[in-house]
């Protein structure tokens, strides 16, 4: 009899086991795939992102030239290519003698513009065009060019005053710049920062809250703009030295700044 009753109960022991295993498993299975969080929406972001103020400034400073720079042509006509040419490299040679000699450095002395081309005849203008009569070829003419820089303004009315009596019958134009205009950019830098950070104060002030750090700064630098002076070469030529004023320079910075806006 004992050992029939220990075979009887030996399959309830298993059918407990059973269930016992299927209860302590259900919870691995669920540790096994937590759920996914929830996706942040855009808006959420976008209104979490902090406020910023973007503003351009604007600085300038001016600055005395220390260098001319001047454009010299001769021009010559002849009744063929060769003889234009011939004359043209006579007077040429000459106005760039004279240049050195004013101590003009070779480095300052560059031939910016050379070209030669025939000069046509003027149809008549009283008498009737029929079409049949072609432009002929009555000469030609040869132009060359000079750009030069004069680093000694006190010497500049004379140098042009020379060149003009040498050779020179064409050009005449006058840029003022500085040879390190460094110090003029620097003062403006620091000008277009404080105009920046001015306007991105009081616009904080104006949106209820305060400036905050600086995010990022971009800068534009712009170079002054020529001081061109024209003078009529028929004038000049009556003046013992050309008359010239420099003026000054104006050099301007423009950065693009950024700043977190304070609560």
């Amino acid at each position: 009899m004992p050992a029939l009753s220990h075979i009887s109960k030996t399959p309830a022991l298993l059918a407990l086991a059973c269930v016992l295993g299927a209860g302590l498993g259900a919870p691995h299975l669920a540790m096994a795939h937590p759920p996914a969080p929830a996706a942040s929406s855009p808006m959420n972001t976008s209104m979490a992102e902090a406020p910023t103020i973007s503003v351009t400034g604007e600085g300038r400073a001016a600055m005395a030239p220390d260098m001319a720079v001047i454009s010299l042509s001769v021009v010559r006509m002849g009744d063929t290519a060769q003889a234009a040419l011939t004359d043209n490299n006579a007077a040429m040679t000459v106005v760039m003698e004279a240049l050195r000699g004013q101590g003009i450095a070779e480095r300052d002395i560059q031939t910016s513009d050379f070209s030669i081309f025939p000069r046509y005849s003027q149809p008549d203008p009283i008498r009737p065009q029929d079409g049949s009569e072609m432009p002929k070829i009555t000469g030609y003419q040869v132009s060359n060019s000079l750009t030069v820089r004069v680093r000694d303004l006190k010497k500049l009315g004379a140098l042009l005053d020379q060149s003009i009596k040498l050779g020179i019958n064409q050009g005449g134009q006058i840029s003022f710049t500085n040879a390190d205009p460094k110090g003029a950019m620097d003062e403006a830098r620091r000008n277009a920062v404080t105009d920046a950070m001015a306007k991105a104060a009081t616009l904080a002030q104006a949106a209820g809250g305060s400036l905050g750090p600086v995010i990022s700064i971009v800068e534009s630098s712009l170079r002054p703009e020529p001081m061109p002076l024209m003078r009529s070469m028929a004038m000049a030529k009556e003046a013992d030295s050309v008359p010239v004023a420099s003026g000054e320079n104006t050099y301007m910075v423009l950065v693009e700044m950024k700043f977190s806006l304070a609560p």
